[in-house]
């Protein structure tokens, strides 16, 4: 849908979503079950024509592709020198709103926060204050909510900190785990172009929650997260002409929308 869908801005067949599943080893049965539970989410809507079905994106799953595309692509893309300050936030939810929790630790996870111990939220990245304020506040948590911005004090080790607010070794070796699988993959049709850069953005799309994007002076080895959002934009643009006309391809054999 980020890839091929939403920048169309086109309503697109059932017959075209189910082929291009089942390029990527999904069954029919899986790939149906997908596009009524995204439906269900408000992701998508369909309208009938006959026996065929098309199908659209909601204004809401429109706005969460935007966002997503802007954070999936955007990712790493520059180094930002630290100016030492940290973003901490501390937000107590009791464990009996359990749906909230998860809205709460979903949406400060995307922005890069981590939590080194419940209730409390950190990001040495003291610019993202404007994002946590309107996550907080969408969720009704202005009530229950702190935030300071600042420097260390000194007291306690910045490492453990991070240590306890990440797993940062999983982070790293997922990173590798990418390198491996993408760094040098080649595609030599359409076809393998398609699958290689849907499979591709499915992982990388991962890293925005797992990696908080840390600045370099907190950083004790070469953290091989650039590496990898190098070898993302490479490949992305290798592949990006012939999985679009692989689309194209499929979107066509589907039949004509009038």
């Amino acid at each position: 849908l980020g890839e091929f869908v939403h920048p169309r801005a086109e309503p697109v067949w059932t017959a075209t979503l189910l082929e291009a599943m089942g390029a990527l080893g999904v069954e029919e049965k899986s790939a149906r079950q997908a596009l009524t539970r995204t439906a269900s989410e408000d992701l998508l809507v369909s309208t009938r024509h006959g026996r065929r079905v098309l199908w659209e994106l909601t204004p809401s799953g429109a706005r969460l592709l935007e966002e997503g595309t802007r954070r999936i692509y955007g990712f790493m893309r520059e180094r930002h020198p630290w100016d030492g300050r940290w973003l901490v936030l501390s937000v107590p939810i009791p464990e009996t709103q359990r749906q909230l929790r998860h809205r709460l630790r979903t949406r400060l996870t995307w922005l890069g926060l981590g939590s080194p111990t419940s209730g409390l939220w950190v990001t040495p990245d003291a610019a993202k204050a404007q994002d946590v304020h309107a996550v907080v506040r969408e969720l009704g948590l202005e009530t229950q909510a702190f935030a300071w911005v600042g420097p260390a004090s000194g007291i306690g080790d910045e490492s453990r900190l991070l240590a306890e607010a990440w797993d940062l070794a999983d982070v790293e070796d997922r990173y590798l785990a990418f390198l491996a699988d993408f760094e040098h993959r080649r595609a030599d049709s359409p076809a393998e172009a398609f699958a290689a850069q849907v499979e591709m953005v499915q992982e990388w799309r991962r890293f925005p929650f797992l990696d908080p994007d840390l600045p370099a002076e907190l950083l004790d080895h070469d953290w091989p997260g650039p590496r990898a959002a190098a070898a993302f934009h490479d490949r992305h643009t290798a592949w990006h002409r012939q999985a679009q006309a692989e689309w194209e391809r499929m979107d066509r054999a589907a039949g004509p929308r009038g």
